[in-house]
């Protein structure tokens, strides 16, 4: 079996491995997966303008009247996003606030609490707008195997 052979079976392979679960109809399935791994987050936090935060909930005393404005002033806009259970927005935007605000671990979750249902945002999110760089969609890893595979293959056999 010559390279070229061997190259063209490994990226079938991979490209067959990444399917993702919904090709086959996993998702039919109702019922608690506790180990599921959870879906990427589609807005950027990364680039995110924290300084609504950080300009005004300030230690040591982190006071929550203050802290907690604060932060429902940044979280409402994603809060369809945020409490959605079965993608890391959330995680990856709190990992965020504490790298670019070195608060305490659990601060907001913490001291910031309305009721049962967690802090109640005043109005729906606002759509996201192209030019935001917040709300940037991210890529699916698959597809951009996909397209590499068959762009490596393309050149592979001119």
């Amino acid at each position: 079996m010559g390279s070229c052979e061997v190259l063209l079976v490994l990226l079938v392979a991979l490209s067959v491995f990444a399917v993702s679960d919904a090709t086959f109809g996993s998702e039919a399935h109702v019922g608690r997966n506790l180990l599921q791994a959870k879906k990427g987050c589609q807005v950027n936090f990364e680039f995110s303008n924290y300084s609504i935060i950080t300009n005004q909930c300030k230690g040591p005393q982190y006071p929550p009247k203050i802290c907690c404005a604060a932060f429902k002033e940044f979280a409402c806009p994603y809060a369809d996003v945020l409490n959605d259970l079965t993608n890391e927005c959330a995680t990856t935007m709190f990992s965020y606030i504490n790298i670019y605000g070195k608060y305490p671990p659990g601060l907001f979750a913490s001291e910031c609490r309305e009721g049962k249902q967690g802090l109640a945002c005043p109005a729906p999110p606002p759509s996201a707008s192209a030019s935001d760089t917040a709300n940037q969609i991210m890529h699916y890893p698959s597809l951009m195997l996909m397209i590499l595979s068959a762009g490596f293959l393309f050149l592979l056999f001119l």
